[in-house]
């Protein structure tokens, strides 16, 4: 099956940062076969599908790499409470079902392809259902089952979590859309033999491992308490940078830690969520410092509770004017910069650059098609500062993932929004009820 996008204001996101201002791409399968200047002639089988770009934008998708898929129930829950964590978080999370997180999963995909992101990396709770949503989706996946050293809402102890996770990868590892991760809730909230586990079966089975690190400071003031070290070094000590890890967050990184996960030689990258960063007060990540020693960088959303979007847009251009303010450099991150974080960077956190992240040759067929009739997109003179600072999730006119379009015109192309709302509104109830004791407790 081929499908030939014509007159595209193509943005391949390359190593070059390649564009064709009047392009075209040839989807075949799964994968990108040919791409370059109108007037060159692909070659076409019979039967193929056409799809008139008309001097809108293509790019790679967005590759969300830290969030929390099964919490929408959470959005606009307790924002400005001060320990919003303890008070509803880990509560209401004890009520969580299997059907509600993939209820709830199913939703957040939507708006991720809707908003032009193709792929997904996810840590929360009943990640098996969270699988089987990825492939009734087809949202490419990064998926780890959360240990964390409690009683939680599927399994009973960390012990259980771990022995779960390692099923969990044998299960999907050699799913096309879905790869298994290994997710460590924190530094903080996991004992040493539990994290010990987590990297013999992360080097065992070749499994990427997600985790909160360097997020909160009661985290560093526990690590300092026990151990006498910065969450870094813990981590160093018991192996992780030796991994292919993932660190969600990393706000409060002193230099002599950037310098040792510099030294990672590329296997550590960081997930920049500066939404849910900033919403909470927690501080701007030392995103340039990490950049310039040479750690990957991609962004992320954190969960539709911590920053309340799962749009990629709004993440774009608050790095922009969080990170130049912190700076104080308004030429500190020019937009190209931050679409390739968007795009490619998290690709190379996840260890998928040769398959997805830039539009070229052989890559998969993962990305997304911005219009620009809308009264925001004109007139464009830098198409990169048009996405960072002018475009948004209602601009995103088609998605593809792994080659197949899931977004066209603005809608869903398989699935019915109102029905996966009121799938997530029936699976509710308890939880609301769950709520409401909660609210009525004194504070």
């Amino acid at each position: 099956m081929q499908t030939l996008i014509k007159n595209a204001y193509i943005l391949t996101m390359d190593d070059e940062f390649s564009v064709y201002e009047k392009g075209y791409l040839l989807i075949e399968n799964d994968q990108i076969k040919q791409l370059g200047h109108m007037g060159e002639e692909p070659i076409l089988k019979e039967g193929y599908q056409e799809v008139d770009a008309n001097n809108s934008i293509l790019l790679p998708g967005f590759i969300n790499l830290h969030t929390h898929l099964g919490m929408i129930p959470f959005r606009s829950l307790g924002d400005d409470i001060p320990d919003r964590l303890r008070r509803f978080l880990f509560p209401l999370e004890k009520v969580m079902t299997k059907d509600l997180v993939s209820t709830s999963s199913e939703y957040a995909m939507a708006e991720l392809m809707l908003s032009g992101t193709t792929t997904v990396s996810d840590m929360y709770y009943f990640e098996d259902a969270v699988a089987m949503s990825c492939e009734k989706m087809k949202m490419r996946g990064f998926l780890g089952q959360t240990i964390i050293d409690m009683p939680t809402c599927d399994y009973l102890t960390a012990e259980e979590a771990v022995e779960g996770s390692r099923l969990f990868i044998e299960k999907w590892q050699n799913s096309d859309l879905v790869t298994p991760m290994i997710a460590p809730h924190a530094t903080n909230t996991n004992s040493v033999d539990i994290l010990k586990k987590i990297v013999m079966i992360s080097s065992e089975m070749n499994s990427p491992i997600m985790m909160h690190v360097s997020e909160m400071d009661y985290e560093l003031a526990k690590l300092q308490k026990l151990y006498k070290q910065t969450p870094i070094e813990f981590l160093e000590e018991l192996g992780f940078l030796n991994c292919h890890l993932i660190m969600a967050h990393g706000i409060l990184l002193s230099d002599e830690e950037i310098e040792l996960l510099s030294e990672s030689k590329g296997k550590v990258s960081v997930a920049h969520c500066i939404g849910a960063n900033t919403k909470s007060a927690k501080g701007v990540a030392p995103i340039k410092q990490l950049i310039d020693k040479g750690v990957t960088v991609g962004l992320g959303t954190d969960g539709p509770s911590s920053g309340n979007t799962l749009d990629m847009f709004t993440q774009m251009k608050m790095m922009a004017n969080f990170q130049k303010t912190h700076l104080k450099d308004r030429s500190a991150f020019p937009a190209k910069e931050i679409v390739a974080l968007a795009t490619k960077g998290g690709a190379k956190a996840l260890g998928m650059n040769h398959k997805i992240g830039s539009l070229e040759v052989g890559k998969k067929a993962d990305m997304m098609l911005i219009e620009t009739n809308s009264v925001n997109m004109f007139p464009i003179f830098d198409p990169y500062s048009v996405l960072v600072y002018s475009a948004n999730a209602s601009n995103v006119e088609s998605t593809w993932i792994n080659g197949e379009r899931v977004v066209e015109k603005k809608q869903l192309v398989e699935q019915d929004l109102s029905v996966l709302r009121s799938n997530l509104n029936n699976q509710m109830d308890e939880f609301r009820e769950e709520v409401e004791r909660i609210q009525r407790r004194p504070y």
